[in-house]
């Protein structure tokens, strides 16, 4: 089950497996994932509570105080929170980012999804979303989710990863390899 964990290793892969095989379990794992969803939501608002998930100084008493408070407020609870607060006292609240990502990663893996990364110069809009949504679906023989993102400095054209494959045809890479080959060439 830890081989669908492309984006994440180690200490974190074990615990999404753990966490989703409990889910599994229990039945919950939509449930779950919607609380994880909400976790890193708040973990990509609050530059204060990377600053607590992240920093070795702070005590696992006051990791566990303070991501309970936080949990509460979030209405996070159940498997989702207890998992988090077993993780605070364990000392490995500093990969919570990554567990999460695999929990979601592994959870795709088992509804037959795959999620494909891609990043544009430019924000896509939803039609070509959805046509690079079916090209992909088509491609792999899977449901593919799409995780979007934009950089500016590809300047235009995309790259796209699904797994292990990637896809560049941006054109910062096709001006890098153009002078590349003048540098050869001269």
């Amino acid at each position: 089950m830890t081989d669908n964990l492309s984006h994440v290793s180690g200490v974190a892969k074990r615990y999404a497996s753990a966490l989703f095989e409990l889910a599994e379990e229990q039945k919950v794992v939509e449930p779950t994932e919607v609380d994880i969803a909400a976790l890193e939501k708040l973990l990509g608002e609050s530059a204060d509570l990377v600053r607590l998930v992240r920093s070795p100084t702070f005590s696992s008493d006051e990791q566990i105080g303070a991501m309970s408070a936080v949990l509460k407020k979030a209405e996070i609870g159940g498997l989702t929170a207890n998992f988090v607060k077993l993780v605070a006292s364990n000392r490995r609240l500093f990969a919570l980012p990554d567990m999460l990502r695999g929990f979601h990663e592994l959870a795709a893996a088992a509804r037959g999804e795959v999620t494909a990364d891609i990043v544009s110069a430019a924000k896509l809009d939803e039609a070509n979303v959805a046509a690079l949504k079916a090209a992909l679906n088509k491609a792999t023989g899977k449901d593919v989710k799409i995780n979007a993102t934009v950089d500016p400095e590809l300047i235009g054209g995309l790259i796209v990863k699904v797994g292990s494959r990637m896809i560049d045809t941006s054109l910062r890479t096709r001006l890098n390899s153009l002078k590349i080959a003048m540098k050869e060439v001269g």
